[in-house]
């Protein structure tokens, strides 16, 4: 993929950002000997997955750091404003077309050689893929964040995080008990609170994932709550910018004032808080000369194998069936979108490529004729 920004270069953006998440990661661990062993050998197989990245850009290849892989389709909660659900893309049974195991098992090492570092285990409910779970454990080059409800996990998932330190659990959570509950389904909340303690006791390490609305901000951004996350263990928390699903729910989205308090209090955050790691997602898109989707910073494998350029952008003109991740990232669409600068501009909520949907489907309407 050629580079299109002049004055900005995501390619040292991205690796810089890495490095930042390694070497905090690194630094949260430093209490914990078997998480620190883990981290530090992470951190030796994330700068060769970089050296590999900077090899492929020299070829005018770019290579993202990050890969979102929905392994399933499946779920056993129905959360309330689920963009997944909304876009069809969840359902209460498995299809009988989502990829195989041994698909997965090979997206996973075409990655590994490629260079990309981090594969985020997403959904539907990824806990209900254990064997592609198990698959990915044998990855060791790669983490690999398992984005879960933390309703499903068991002694049998323990033991394997146990053997399997590069699979990572990250639990939803919206805040204390009336948020998390309100959103997930009652009881909800206690039910993660016992199993991040179970995860703390065995000392394995974990993180959650915060979904910020303008209703929860000042809650999941507050002292008491991180401080309670860091009592349990906790060592990452990834917040995720809530993307407005219908008109009714655009409310909830952040706007800039509130961006703004976001960024403020998730520096103060670090600083008083280094035992964990804090990542926002998408961020802040104008330092990052735009959208990072699309194969920039990161791109999506759909539980069907559709390569497309973001959970929130589910549109794709190639399956990874078909052809190599390699392929995958130079395919017509990705290319159109980062050619045609429609990864830049203003957004009210959450994601550019989300509030420019028309444009995307305009696009493979027409073949991406140049």
């Amino acid at each position: 993929m050629k580079k299109t920004e002049s004055a900005f270069d995501i390619q040292e953006y991205m690796t810089a950002g890495v490095e930042r998440v390694v070497k905090d990661a690194l630094r949260a661990t430093l209490r914990d000997p078997k998480g620190s062993a883990f981290m530090a050998r992470f951190a030796a197989a994330s700068r060769s997955a970089s050296r590999k990245r900077q090899e492929a850009e020299k070829k005018g290849e770019h290579v993202p750091p990050f890969l979102i892989a929905s392994i399933t389709s499946n779920c056993n909660l129905h959360c309330a404003g689920c963009y997944s659900r909304a876009n069809h893309a969840t359902t209460d049974c498995a299809p009988k077309d989502q990829l195989t195991c041994r698909q997965w098992q090979r997206i996973f090492e075409e990655s590994e050689e490629l260079g990309i570092s981090f594969i985020l285990l997403a959904g539907g409910e990824p806990m209900l893929r254990r064997d592609v779970i198990e698959a990915a454990g044998n990855v060791k080059n790669i983490l690999f964040p398992i984005f879960t409800n933390g309703v499903l996990l068991d002694e049998k998932y323990l033991e394997l995080l146990e053997k399997r330190r590069n699979l990572l659990p990250i639990i939803s959570i919206e805040g204390g008990r009336t948020s998390t509950d309100s959103r997930r389904g009652q009881g909800i909340y206690d039910r993660l609170i016992r199993n991040m303690d179970t995860l703390h006791g065995k000392g394995l390490l974990y993180g959650c994932s915060v979904t910020v609305t303008t209703e929860n901000l000042e809650d999941v951004l507050s002292e008491e709550f991180i401080s309670s996350l860091s009592e349990r263990g906790g060592k990452a928390v990834i917040y995720v910018e809530y993307v407005p699903v219908t008109e009714e729910s655009r409310h909830l989205a952040i706007g800039d004032k509130e961006r703004e308090i976001f960024s403020s209090a998730l520096s103060a955050l670090r600083k008083k808080h280094p035992e964990i790691v804090f990542v926002s997602f998408p961020g802040d898109e104008k330092s990052s000369g735009g959208c990072i989707a699309a194969g920039r910073g990161f791109f999506h494998i759909n539980s069907h194998g559709g390569a497309e350029p973001c959970p929130f952008s589910p549109y794709s003109d190639i399956n990874v069936r078909d052809t190599s991740v390699k392929e995958a990232l130079s395919s017509p669409l990705f290319m159109a979108l980062s050619n045609r600068n429609i990864l830049s501009g203003d957004h009210t909520g959450g994601c550019v490529l989300f509030e420019k949907k028309e444009q995307v489907e305009e696009l493979l309407k027409n073949s991406l004729i140049p």
